[in-house]
């Protein structure tokens, strides 16, 4: 493991594996090093990168400086790009997708972004996402009921209850228990994308390099809306289905599909 700073003094923990350019893994909500899809997706893309994975702030070996903003975020990738040599093509899944494209929008070391399943709703094909949720998110997590806000989340993107029940005596939950004061850091970079309303492209105007977003076949209409809608509003972006995949997409899949565009 090897560290970085960020600009106001966070410890960022990072590793790297393979050869080639390098690319840096974004993890979506609660993911880190240890915990998600990014050490699978950065084996599968080893042997034609440089892959960098990290851990978010306030995740795994990472710090959490107080107060925080999606602009610390930002800073983190930007001290990782620094480390790599300054420049890093950006994978990003999930709300990690959302702040990779917003890295891109603010950074010149980006060099491409490919972005699957941005978790928006855009239209009236999903309930919109309630204004009370992240304030009680908040609540829940300042009153020490991680749990309880690990489980509102996971009823949230769909886990049937029962699923919820019985994740909650795995192991797997105590590390989303531990992550679970992160989760409004996602919810604030998703920002008003929840509303059912179409997307505010000007966020992403200034992202100037080529992209991709991706969504899965058998994912809902609404995450499949939400990926098309994120490629037509980055100006130089592509938009590509993986047949067969849902939002917990497939390293075996999506790295074939990401090799391919960054070629």
């Amino acid at each position: 493991m090897a560290t970085v700073t960020s600009a106001d003094g966070t410890t960022i923990a990072y590793e790297t594996t393979g050869s080639g350019p390098a690319l840096i893994i974004v993890d979506g909500a609660m993911c880190y090093r240890d915990n998600g899809p990014a050490r699978d997706l950065a084996a599968a893309l080893a042997d034609t990168c440089t892959v960098v994975i990290y851990d978010r702030r306030g995740r795994g070996a990472s710090g959490n400086t107080l107060p925080w903003s999606a602009e610390r975020e930002i800073e983190d990738i930007a001290a990782l790009l620094e480390a790599v040599g300054g420049g890093a093509y950006l994978v990003g899944c999930s709300s990690g997708a959302v702040l990779a494209a917003d890295a891109a929008n603010r950074l010149d070391g980006v060099r491409k972004l490919a972005l699957y399943e941005p978790p928006f709703i855009v239209d009236g094909s999903h309930p919109a996402r309630p204004d009370t949720y992240l304030p009680e998110t908040e609540a829940m997590i300042a009153a020490g009921d991680n749990g309880g806000a690990v489980k509102k989340f996971l009823r949230h993107v769909g886990v049937p209850g029962f699923v919820v029940q019985i994740m909650a005596l795995t192991p797997v939950f105590r590390k989303l228990k531990a992550v679970a004061p992160t989760l409004p850091y996602d919810l604030r970079i998703l920002g008003d994308t929840g509303r059912g309303l179409p997307l505010d492209a000007g966020r992403w105007a200034q992202v100037r390099v080529p992209a991709v977003v991706m969504d899965g076949g058998r994912s809902p209409q609404y995450m499949r809306n939400a990926a098309k809608a994120l490629s037509e509003a980055l100006p130089k972006a592509d938009y590509r289905t993986l047949p067969g995949q849902t939002h917990i997409v497939k390293a075996p899949v999506l790295a074939p599909a990401v090799k391919e565009f960054l070629a």
